[in-house]
């Protein structure tokens, strides 16, 4: 599986045309949000300047992570690959990982980024709902904070049962219940019509409370571990990008952009900074039910 680091142009994509929120829209997210890494950086940014917990989250994912020499290892919806550049340090030589995503151009990022080591991945465009990998073929499913991006959340689920072998496991990172609370009633404050920033709000969102329920109906077992941390933000223009890349803040008007500058930096200005909460965790669902 190894030795796969460029993309072939024969790879296909498997994708579906239905009605569906932005959120879960794959042609808007590959054409819009995901069509390369330059949104995502926006966020991951924020989260690195002004995140309280000082303990890496993607080497806290690592420190859950059970993995056996030779395993079978594949991440879906990768983004830019951050969970791996982060632990190059901890990588075992006999893994056998595939970093998957359905944006080519999140996933050549990713290969950008793990330059010097693509020899230790397989580079793979794919789509959750149809894994092109065997019955029963891998020992961990890794799908971070990207299940309420899926269009079919079920299939994509009896997916990863499929090709996760008997003691298999999945981790799948995800937010919490009041996540970024603060920044949706910023954007109620300006009038915005949709306030649910990345579409983890909404009721069929993936959470760690509702992962929790979801999941057992595909796993035996089922545990959860949170991640404490707020963001203390103490500059407008980080999180002012930060809103403006997600779906929410592409609907904002000339005049509501402003307004909403204006409300953060008076924020700042009269209490030092604007405090987020920011409830995430990591759901680990372990032998797959047939």
């Amino acid at each position: 599986m190894k030795g796969g680091a460029t993309l072939s142009p024969s790879i296909r994509r498997v994708a579906t045309q239905e009605a569906m929120t932005a959120i879960a829209d794959q042609k808007y997210l590959l054409t819009k949000q995901y069509c390369n890494g330059s949104k995502l950086n926006a966020r991951i940014q924020l989260h690195t300047r002004f995140s309280q917990n000082k303990y890496n989250f993607h080497r806290w994912i690592f420190d859950h992570l059970k993995l056996e020499p030779e395993s079978a290892i594949l991440e879906l919806g990768c983004g830019t690959g951050q969970l791996w550049t982060n632990n190059l340090d901890r990588l075992n030589p006999s893994w056998h990982i595939t970093l998957s995503d359905f944006s080519v151009g999140m996933l050549q990022e990713t290969q950008q980024n793990l330059q010097g080591k693509e020899r230790l991945f397989t580079f793979r465009i794919i789509d959750a709902q149809s894994i092109p990998f065997a019955d029963q073929s891998l020992d961990v499913v890794i799908a971070n904070h990207m299940l309420y991006h899926v269009p079919n959340r079920a299939r994509a689920l009896h997916e990863i049962c499929r090709v996760l072998k008997p003691n298999g496991t999945l981790y799948a990172a995800t937010s919490g219940k009041g996540y970024l609370l603060e920044i949706r009633q910023l954007l109620q404050l300006v009038g915005a019509t949709d306030t649910d920033l990345f579409g983890n709000e909404s009721g069929d969102g993936f959470t760690l409370e509702s992962g929790y329920k979801e999941l057992a109906h595909y796993f035996h077992e089922v545990t959860g571990d949170g991640y404490r941390d707020q963001l203390v933000v103490t500059e407008t223009e980080p999180l002012l990008n930060y809103i403006l890349s997600g779906a929410t803040g592409e609907t904002l008007t000339p005049e509501q952009k402003t307004k909403l500058q204006q409300i953060i930096a008076k924020e700042i200005a009269q209490k030092g900074a604007l405090r987020i909460q920011k409830p995430t965790g990591l759901l680990i669902a372990h032998s797959p039910k047939r």
